[in-house]
């Protein structure tokens, strides 16, 4: 077990990719657990970003507001707080729908039959709805709030997990250590969750990782539209919400409010890209077709 854990982390060190993508990963987790700390709470929501001005009208950075001011509030303290508004979502959506896709793959793979069809068909309608028109829907219907938001995400983001393990599964569930965990007269719950899924699951968990970045896009999406997080919530898409108004900057000087669209871009563009690179590294270490 030592030789093969040693085995890994080389192979980690030993891609850039991978050491870019946990550096970054890591450098967010530290913003995250330490933002009270870099950024007091001055409410008793500290996830609601202070108002320092009722002058709607851009500010640059400045000292105390290094990464300047949009619609009377700090963009440094919606950039820090947005990192756990970014963990939240995709780490509980993530973990939430992968568990539902889980259970539903799992079941179909194993027993087949009638049963897997009715699963699969399901499933299928599932996926032939478009993803972000779904979740608008959704959240619209729910009314505003990024846990309304979070639902709708989690509601239409089982779909691949399902598929995935339920092809895995059907792979190994007629393999000799199957078979005599069933002949030994073991449950057939028993026997996924001893013997099926330990060997399965693993694609399953890169998908997962991958996933996290593309439900914090959407998200962001949602807010960007206003239909997420509410007015003054520390999100990185409510943050480019308050700065659509001055995309364009002013007359003769297009990038005259650029901090306002940069600083939340750039966060989210590192977010997204640390969990790809993550899910990259650990697909060549994990999946054996590609081990040297």
């Amino acid at each position: 077990m030592r030789t093969e854990t040693r085995r890994i982390i080389k192979k980690l060190l030993r891609n850039p990719s991978a050491v870019l993508g946990f550096s970054l990963l890591i450098f967010f987790a530290i913003v995250a657990i330490f933002a009270p700390l870099i950024c007091p709470p001055q409410s008793y929501d500290p996830y609601m970003i202070p108002i320092v001005t009722w002058d709607k009208t851009p500010q640059p950075p400045a000292e105390g507001h290094p990464f300047g001011v949009i619609d009377g509030r700090d963009i440094f303290y919606g950039v820090v707080w947005g990192t756990r508004t970014a963990f939240k979502v995709g780490l509980i959506v993530t973990l939430v729908s992968t568990l539902i896709g889980l259970i539903i793959g799992s079941i179909a793979g194993y027993f087949g039959g009638w049963l897997d069809e009715i699963l699969m068909r399901i499933t299928d309608i599932f996926l032939s709805i478009p993803y972000i028109l779904a979740a608008i829907v959704v959240t619209a219907f729910l009314g505003m709030g990024l846990d309304k938001v979070m639902i709708s995400l989690t509601v239409f983001g089982w779909m691949a997990t399902a598929r995935l393990i339920r092809g895995n599964i059907l792979q190994v569930r007629e393999e000799q250590y199957v078979l005599a965990a069933r002949a030994l007269g073991v449950n057939d719950y028993l026997v996924i969750l001893r013997h099926v899924l330990p060997n399965t699951i693993f694609p399953v968990v890169i998908q997962a990782t991958m996933r996290i970045g593309s439900l914090v896009i959407t998200a962001a999406a949602l807010s960007f539209l206003g239909l997420g997080a509410p007015v003054g919530y520390a999100d990185w898409g409510a943050l480019l919400n308050f700065a659509r108004n001055w995309l364009l900057g002013a007359s003769g000087e297009a990038f005259k409010y650029w901090y306002a669209i940069v600083y939340p871009g750039t966060a989210m563009v590192l977010f997204v890209l640390a969990w790809n690179l993550v899910g990259d590294a650990l697909r060549d270490v994990f999946d054996p077709r590609l081990r040297g």
